[in-house]
């Protein structure tokens, strides 16, 4: 089974420590080449801060970070760590830094950038990449509600609601847990609600939802 996390969206955030400005941005990208192309336009784009430091994390293998001119280690390293620790890939990050006149020492610059790249992560979201199995729930309104929550305990995601007569709920399961699920809601139903099977798909699907800023 194949299943990676990537980041949902675009995002931009600040965070100001000390006067310095310190502006994160997380990008979902497919190569080196989009990841680079990123860092280029965010460099063009704030040409007169101090710093642009970046790091990106491509699946097929590519791994780089740079510091822009701070002190070694204090900022693209930190920044690649917390995507590493996420297990998020396919992901790049650039933290924008308007220097406020007050140095943070190096403690204090890989504690701003490590928060920048956390926090523009957090902003952007996290999807799940894997094969899940396309399934649509017939029920009554009466039965609604527990069939959503079937289909949350199985991992699941709800795509749809079709609100009709009856409901049916168009939903994703796990390929691995997609008969089990359907075996599961018949004996909960008492053979009331016949789960039907609609094809398999390979996609990302939000699984850690963006925060607000």
């Amino acid at each position: 089974m194949t299943e990676y996390y990537i980041p949902t969206g675009h995002s931009q955030t600040e965070l100001v420590e000390k006067r310095s400005r310190f502006i994160g941005q997380v990008w979902r990208v497919s190569s080196e080449e989009e990841a680079r192309r990123r860092i280029e336009e965010t460099k063009k784009q704030h040409y007169d801060a101090r710093h642009n430091c970046w790091c990106y994390l491509i699946r097929d293998g590519a791994v780089r970070y740079s510091d822009d001119g701070e002190p070694q280690g204090t900022a693209g390293q930190p920044m690649l760590n917390v995507f590493q620790r996420e297990g998020v890939e396919n992901v790049c990050c650039v933290v924008t830094r308007y220097f406020g006149g007050v140095l943070l020492g190096a403690g204090g610059l890989v504690r701003a950038y490590t928060q920048s790249a956390k926090d523009a992560l957090d902003a952007a979201g996290v999807s799940v990449v894997r094969r899940w199995v396309a399934m649509e729930v017939p029920c009554t309104y009466a039965q609604f509600e527990g069939m959503r929550r079937e289909v949350a305990a199985f991992s699941g995601v709800v795509e749809q609601v079709d609100y009709g007569a009856d409901v049916v709920l168009s939903c994703l399961l796990p390929e691995e847990r997609s008969a089990e699920f359907a075996a599961h809601v018949l004996d909960v139903t008492a053979g009331g609600v016949e789960v039907l099977e609609a094809g398999e798909r390979f996609q990302d699907v939000p699984w850690r939802a963006a925060k607000e800023g």
